[in-house]
């Protein structure tokens, strides 16, 4: 392993800080690494496998697939895509899809939708309203619309036609709001900024405000989407209905896929030329969307995770009150944070790691938790149990 570190060392560009493990295979929420190490996986490839690793039907979806015809460009139609648009459609509030690749180019296509829709229909302007600490890719739109400056970081000057305001906050909202405004775009929960949570009717006094102003709004689903929230789409969640919602992450479990719908008036003003993607939907990544789709909705996984979320903030919440390391719990579903009062974040996954479970950080200093959907009471016992343990070494370090 410490061969291979080095050479990863060596050959790669050193754009990321990287766990001192190898993974090579997983099976539902379990993962092994190179050294035939197990661990419970409360990470999901950052939101992602939101089945489970290595989902039996995605697989077998794949492979006969991949057997037929892996690739085919736009410029034909794409039988599973369409399928897959059909299905997204018809269990959403939304009327058109566009396919790309990951979430950042899901951002891109809203972005640009969102432009040209104020330029040939609202006739309102190019500006975008977003909000601090939010976080939406690291292309040049999705860096500009990112309300976190250490992500821009050596990449400035950023797009022009950006304003943030406090996320929660609709008084700054309206104050923000211009003649040269065409829309807001907005995480339903900030993933990346720290798992933060709205308060209740901020949503709708957007959706208010967007319609006097004839405003759009965007709502930046590629973490919240495909059931983490306890909803299907995390719009359903906030009680809103958007005018364009990104998604990503969990819609092909893994396989990298993107979407980006919008309302018919909205999603039609994408004409021909005016935006495309090589490998946007092709064959393979629609099928494995389609076939995750299929099971989220048939077997229920949005309602279960709504149900077992509820159990896991509970346990959080039990161990915050016998840990000072422990500042805050919060979360909906199962995207939870456990904010700590200490500055030994690094230190609490390597531990973790180091016993068996696989938890990700955030802001330098709040544990997240973004588990497959599939996790069951049991196996989130086991992760109380273990973080109990491992807190007690930092609660004297509490001022």
């Amino acid at each position: 392993m410490k061969n291979f570190m080095k050479k990863a060392g060596q050959f790669l560009t050193p754009n990321y800080r990287r766990q001192p493990i190898a993974l090579v295979a997983g099976k539902g929420m379990k993962v092994w690494d190179s050294e035939g190490n197990s661990y419970l996986d409360f990470v999901a490839g950052i939101a992602v496998v939101n089945l489970g690793h290595s989902h039996p039907r995605i697989a077998g979806a794949l492979c006969r697939q991949a057997k037929t015809i892996l690739h085919a460009s736009n410029l034909y139609h794409i039988l599973p895509q369409t399928r897959l648009a059909e299905l997204l459609v018809k269990n959403s509030a939304l009327d058109r899809a566009f396919f790309c690749n990951s979430g950042t180019e899901a951002v891109e296509a809203a972005l640009k939708l969102a432009r040209k829709y104020g330029k040939e229909v609202s006739g309102r302007g190019y500006e975008i309203i977003a909000a601090q600490n939010s976080f939406h890719g690291r292309s040049f739109g999705g860096l500009s619309a990112t309300g976190q400056d250490r992500f821009k970081k050596g990449f400035e000057p950023m797009l022009p036609g950006f304003k943030f305001v406090e996320f929660g906050n609709i008084r700054q909202l309206k104050k923000a709001v211009s003649r040269r405004t065409c829309a807001v775009i907005l995480e339903v929960v900030q993933a990346e900024g720290g798992i933060n949570i709205a308060p209740p009717g901020y949503f709708q006094a957007v959706r208010k405000l967007c319609d006097r102003n004839n405003l759009l709004l965007i709502l930046d689903e590629v973490q919240t989407g495909m059931g983490r929230l306890g909803t299907l789409f995390g719009y359903q969640f906030a009680k809103v209905r958007p005018d364009i919602i990104t998604l990503a992450k969990a819609l092909g479990n893994g396989f990298p896929i993107g979407a980006m719908l919008a309302r018919e008036e909205v999603g039609r003003v994408l004409t021909p030329g005016s935006h495309a993607s090589t490998f946007g939907g092709n064959f393979l990544a629609s099928t494995a969307a389609l076939e995750t789709v299929k099971i989220l909705l048939r077997e229920k996984w949005p309602e279960r995770a709504q149900k077992t979320g509820k159990y896991f903030l509970k346990q959080l919440k039990a161990l915050k009150k016998n840990h000072p390391a422990i500042k805050q719990v919060r979360g909906v579903g199962l995207m939870l944070g456990a904010e700590l009062a200490i500055d030994r974040g690094e230190r609490v996954i390597d531990e973790m790691r180091r016993k068996g479970f696989l938890i990700n950080l955030t802001q330098g200093k709040i544990l997240r938790f973004v588990p497959p959907l599939i996790v069951t009471p049991q196996e989130i016992d086991k992760l109380i149990f273990c973080l109990d343990n491992t807190l007690r070494k930092f609660d004297a370090e509490v001022n």
